[in-house]
């Protein structure tokens, strides 16, 4: 029969710290800025109804208004974002030289996709970006009711 000596532990540590150490050991896409609740590609919308229409809100900050694309393609909605971001190369001779010492964020292309239904006049959308929100105003057609007529009873 064989010994095997077991390491004895010292379990009086508390359990937030044995959990930081399990997710510590967790691969390096999860510590490296990635949440569990955000995915790569998400943005948070909000989506509000008027009496006239609905309103879409995409929270977006740091993009252009030439970095996004609002289409409709068979009663699909889509926005969509792509930031090129150009990485500085160093020159030869460039007297201000900056080193990134922290870089905590960074512009990701994104892309959401909205069914939307008859109701909505597909011809009359429109979108504007202020202050990081790109607010796209999806107006409602207008209901068309049929005259109400007398009915004479013979």
């Amino acid at each position: 029969m064989t010994h095997s000596k077991f390491h004895n532990r010292n379990f009086d540590r508390s359990f937030d710290n044995m959990v930081d150490e399990l997710f510590h050991g967790l691969p390096v896409v999860l510590n490296d800025g990635y949440n569990f609740l955000t995915k790569q590609g998400y943005v948070p919308v909000n989506i509000k109804e008027t009496e006239n229409g609905y309103i879409l809100e995409v929270v977006a900050p740091g993009f252009e208004k030439t970095d996004f694309k609002v289409n409709i393609d068979n009663n699909v909605l889509t926005v969509s974002a792509e930031k090129n971001s150009e990485e500085k190369k160093d020159g030869v001779g460039n007297a201000s030289q900056e080193k990134q010492i922290r870089k905590e964020y960074s512009y990701r292309s994104f892309k959401r996709s909205f069914t939307i239904d008859d109701k909505i006049d597909a011809t009359a959308v429109d979108a504007s970006y202020v202050n990081g929100v790109l607010k796209l105003n999806l107006p409602k057609k207008a209901e068309v009711r049929e005259a109400a007529k007398d009915i004479k009873i013979n």
